[in-house]
């Protein structure tokens, strides 16, 4: 299609080619982010899988609260990508007080649609959940899971910005670290002892997912004054350099 359209500029296939020092860039910063991805995914598999020993209707319930889920986390989600655009732009223009700015916007605004999607979701998550199936019991199965989705919808306004700021800066190892501290050090564990103790609670087992994004945006905060003060260290170091 290429050769047959007449293009406004010169291309040939000698321009298509793999700029090295371009390439490692984006993998070293996409690594990571991709880890991260894959084993959170499996930690909520094993979170299912948890689920699934409880019986079908539980397991039916999950499986319509995840569907519920896919809405009610559109809003964070899309503040994640918009946020590290933005970011990434910025820190490339040197403008990292903008940067940081986005990132308390970004929160403040997330936060607004989070605690409309938590009443929602916490209150009325059977209308939710009924739009996917009319059986009464998979409905309330779906509801108390979906209760300690309603809290993570608060949690994951903090968390979602945060990440979309860290990997705009290229901090995409840290990202990765929160997410699998996030994941096995308080997720699954948490998940296996409400089994065991939580009377086949679905939302004591579901609260694993608020209670390890919690961890994780205490990750985030600490991580946030680090860098914020390594920043200022190395502002310090240039400063006294240029007065030299």
């Amino acid at each position: 299609m290429i050769r047959r359209t007449k293009l406004p500029f010169e291309f040939n296939k000698s321009y298509v080619t793999l700029e090295k020092n371009y390439a490692s860039t984006i993998i070293r910063i996409g690594t990571p982010i991709a880890l991260q991805d894959f084993l959170v995914g499996i930690s909520f598999l094993v979170l299912l899988a948890i689920v699934n020993k409880l019986g079908v209707t539980a397991s039916a319930g999950v499986g319509v609260a995840e569907k519920v889920c896919v809405f009610i986390m559109l809003v964070p989600l899309s503040f994640m990508q918009s946020m590290t655009a933005f970011v990434a732009q910025n820190y490339g223009a040197g403008q990292m007080k903008r940067a940081k700015t986005a990132l308390k916007t970004g929160i403040a605004v997330s936060f607004a649609f989070g605690i409309a999607m938590f009443f929602i979701t916490f209150f009325r998550g059977d209308l939710l959940a009924g739009i996917f199936s009319p059986e009464a019991d998979t409905v309330k199965a779906a509801w108390d899971y979906l209760k300690a989705y309603a809290i993570d919808c608060l949690n994951t306004c903090f968390l979602f910005c945060f990440i979309g700021y860290y990997n705009g800066i290229e901090k995409t190892k840290f990202v990765m670290l929160q997410g699998i501290c996030g994941a096995f050090l308080v997720r699954i564990p948490f998940a296996f002892l409400m089994q065991k103790i939580g009377h086949n609670s679905l939302f004591l087992i579901g609260m694993s997912i608020p209670c390890s994004t919690v961890l994780q945006i205490a990750m985030c905060f600490a991580a946030y004054f680090y860098f914020r003060s390594k920043d200022d260290i190395e502002h310090d170091r240039t400063y006294d350099k240029t007065a030299l």
